[in-house]
């Protein structure tokens, strides 16, 4: 799967699939990684409307991290997350989910779906795909 597929996977599972924004780019990115879906839904499940009162990163951005952490093993994932968070706020304009869904002429400044894709975007950026 290429990473627009994977990216619009993501916007799927989010839009239809019953998966909140962390949940929705973990499993777009799971295959990457030695957990099952079921694994990363439920580790991921709280991590939605910026951990469920806007007022944090969002879920989409910190399912990026998640999968970062496992694909390098803790290893130097630090570094890998700060540059995926560059690229997502390029992309999105913010990272804090409040921020993100603010109202401006009458949108919000980046709708859920196209975070998770962002999300996807960013992290292929950062550590393309193995």
């Amino acid at each position: 799967m290429n990473i627009n597929e994977r990216a619009q996977k993501a916007v799927e599972l989010k839009t239809r699939g019953g998966y909140n924004c962390s949940q929705a780019v973990t499993a777009a990115l799971g295959d990457l990684t030695p957990l099952t879906d079921e694994n990363l839904k439920q580790i991921t499940a709280g991590f939605c409307a910026g951990m469920g009162n806007m007022e944090a990163t969002c879920g989409a951005l910190i399912g990026a991290g998640m999968i970062t952490g496992l694909v390098t093993e803790g290893r130097g994932t630090l570094p890998k997350t700060r540059q995926i968070q560059e690229s997502y706020r390029e992309k999105c304009g913010a990272i804090k989910c409040r921020d993100l869904k603010t109202v401006t002429d009458g949108k919000p400044l980046c709708p859920c779906e196209e975070c998770v894709r962002n999300a996807v975007l960013s992290y292929e950026e950062v550590m393309g795909l193995s």
